[in-house]
């Protein structure tokens, strides 16, 4: 809980940061440069593959954040950044303002909604907003919002409307500390409380929150 304060007291610093340090990246450029991203990802970002993320609509920061981290695990031969064997390889030839482009083109498409099972919209729905005292799991709505839209600034991205498998399977990676590039450890401190079903839920209650 402590690093989720310190984390929103660092959001709300970041607002008060002189804009002129706004993300750069051109969005022209960076629909020519995204042409194989889109087997994966699609042209308009929101490729139905469950197990693929949507990157329409997800802020640009964050997604820049992550094109350096693949390339960054593939450098460090898995020792630092997010190791991913498909996606390593392909941010490798990728400058960093290939990376803004890309990034930019991407954040500036509308991700499609999704839809939330009936069965998991009250449970998962608690879980969200409120987390679970007893158990020490904060709110997801804490940094990533009610909404589900995130903060660009803070580093927290979009998880709405976003493929429940996918979500599914970052909150086990997380837990699991196969994936580690998250803001001060907090998604790990968080997914090491959750449990199968936790994450079922949230997974699931996330892809149609709006």
């Amino acid at each position: 809980m402590k690093k989720i304060a310190l984390s929103l007291m660092m959001v709300a610093g970041a607002f008060s940061v002189n804009q002129a340090a706004a993300f750069e990246g051109d969005i022209e450029a960076g629909k020519t440069k995204a042409a194989t991203c889109v087997a994966c990802h699609g042209v308009d970002g929101n490729k139905p593959l469950p197990n693929h993320p949507k990157l329409a609509g997800q802020h640009a920061q964050y997604l820049f954040k992550q094109l350096k981290e693949f390339k960054l695990g593939m450098t460090s031969g898995g020792a630092e950044g997010r190791m991913d064997p498909v996606m390593s390889g392909m941010a490798m030839p990728l400058s960093e303002q290939d990376m803004r482009d890309i990034s930019a083109y991407f954040a500036s498409l509308n991700m499609e909604a999704g839809t939330t099972p009936e069965d998991v919209v009250a449970e998962g729905g608690k879980l969200y907003k409120a987390g679970d005292a007893e158990r020490g799991i904060p709110a997801c709505a804490a940094c990533h919002g009610p909404r589900g839209n995130g903060t660009s600034l803070a580093g927290f991205p979009k998880v709405s409307f976003q493929n429940a498998d996918y979500v599914k399977a970052q909150l086990e990676k997380f837990r699991s500390g196969e994936r580690n590039n998250d803001l001060n450890g907090m998604m790990r401190d968080l997914a090491k409380k959750l449990t199968d079903k936790d994450i079922e839920l949230l997974s699931k209650y996330v892809s149609g929150l709006h």
